[in-house]
């Protein structure tokens, strides 16, 4: 069957359409995004702003478009931290569905990394053991473990880099006391629960999704998306140690240059390095592998295990 996966990110509205089919891999058939930017389009208080309920909207009408014109014959709706953290969240999803029809549900911070990690065990199999998932979108990051399809433990803590970029940067250039005063925050929230994964031991294997690990292993020399899903990735910490100073001192408007890289995130890239280094210094990694696959694929693969059972 053909599916529409509308994936309502804090950085990017996502439209992901694939032919999914019971004991096969997803395969992508189009993609539609835009740059939404809801984790920015917060206010004081917390609310989505009418600039946000705007533009999400707007994506979602003409998303329902892609998809129809496409094929589908469902359309999955789901909105991660941006949303969820906003304190009219529920106005702001109603407002969509009285204007677009499309009903987005609101993924918890739990079912986030459980299905992230449900799409990183299919792609990496059984022979992974042990698996431990990191996942750092804009709004949060999320954590993973466990030898089943279930994990054992999964939790998400607001360590987005976009979130972190405007908690602590506010737009303009970091100093050396911003850096500092992030990496001690970046750090205290992720060792207050680590324990939830090391009381079970050393993963046999750990892994990364998302669009700020994927910059990052690039940056550090992996191989560009367009080599394809198969090609082996992955982010070595004392590569991306290195790298870090660099990026910092490198000025926003050139930070795009760097490989992988888009112009609309060069912001997020500091932010984003010191969640990856946190992570892999406080669970002593020496490194984590890419997956391509993420949240999207492991939604899809949750719907067609049900769609199995009921069948």
């Amino acid at each position: 069957m053909r599916l529409g996966v509308l994936d309502i990110g804090s950085n990017t509205g996502h439209l992901l359409v694939v032919d999914a089919h019971g004991g096969a891999a997803p395969l992508p058939a189009f993609s539609y995004k835009e740059p939404l930017r809801l984790a920015e389009h917060l206010d004081d208080a917390g609310a989505v702003s009418q600039t946000g309920i705007d533009a999400l909207t707007a994506f979602t009408a003409q998303a329902l478009v892609v998809a129809e014109d496409k094929g589908c014959e469902d359309m999955l709706g789901f909105a991660t931290s941006a949303v969820r953290d906003a304190v009219n969240s529920e106005a702001v999803l109603d407002h969509v569905h009285e204007r677009t029809g499309v009903r987005i549900e609101v993924l918890s911070g739990e079912d986030e990394a459980r299905l992230t990690f449900l799409a990183v065990r299919r792609w990496f199999g059984w022979s992974a053991g042990r698996l431990a998932v990191f996942d750092i979108g804009g709004g949060s990051l999320e954590i993973a473990g466990g030898k089943d399809e279930a994990p054992d433990v999964a939790w998400s803590l607001p360590l987005g880099a976009a979130r972190l970029a405007r908690q602590f940067f506010g737009g303009a250039r970091p100093d050396d006391e911003a850096i500092r005063q992030l990496r001690k925050e970046i750090r205290a929230e992720i060792a207050r629960d680590a324990g939830n994964l090391l009381r079970a031991g050393s993963p046999d294997r750990a892994a990364a999704t998302s669009k700020t690990f994927r910059s990052l292993a690039r940056i550090c020399g992996a191989a560009p998306s367009g080599d394809g899903p198969l090609v082996p990735r992955s982010l070595p910490l004392q590569q991306l140690r290195e790298w870090i100073p660099k990026l910092i001192a490198i000025p926003p408007d050139e930070l795009a240059d760097l490989p992988g890289v888009s112009p609309s995130r060069t912001h997020q890239i500091v932010p984003g390095a010191l969640v990856a280094e946190a992570c892999m210094d406080i669970f002593d990694l020496t490194e984590l592998e890419i997956c391509p696959w993420a949240l999207r694929e492991g939604v899809i693969l949750e719907r067609l295990d049900q769609i199995s059972v009921l069948g």
